[in-house]
């Protein structure tokens, strides 16, 4: 409940400024809050119905991306910078350049601090 509260936070700070009223504004939050979490709950029925799907192309999409996170990530860091210097080893004067990863960055952090918080919810007990 505490994520949804961080989600909910800036909001409430407006309402601190536009509505007066201590009840209204803590009756708005609260609605706020309540649809927050009903769109979160919804987005969990449907990653578990993906999840269980027998179809590829439906469950697989996330660990397809990922692999291709994963993919990129060696490829900048391992397998380019070990060509580059393979080539230097051999006297060529050719560099294979590195990969632009500030598209999938954002992906992979975003994919990895979903397991961190599913990480999280297993280690309190939350289903």
């Amino acid at each position: 409940m505490s994520i949804i509260n961080a989600l909910i936070q800036p909001v409430t700070s407006i309402l601190d400024k536009v509505i007066p009223d201590a009840d209204t504004k803590q009756r708005i939050a609260h609605e706020i809050a309540t649809q927050v979490h009903t769109i979160a709950q919804a987005q969990i029925e449907v990653n578990k119905t993906e999840a269980k799907h027998k179809d590829l192309f439906v469950a697989g999409w996330r660990p397809a991306v990922g692999w291709t996170c994963c993919l990129g990530m060696a490829g900048n860091f391992l397998v380019i910078p070990m060509a580059n210097f393979t080539l230097a080893l051999s006297g060529s004067t050719i560099a294979v350049p590195l990969i632009d990863l500030s598209t999938m960055i954002p992906v992979l952090m975003g994919m990895l601090g979903l397991g961190g918080l599913r990480t999280y919810e297993k280690t309190k007990g939350i289903k």
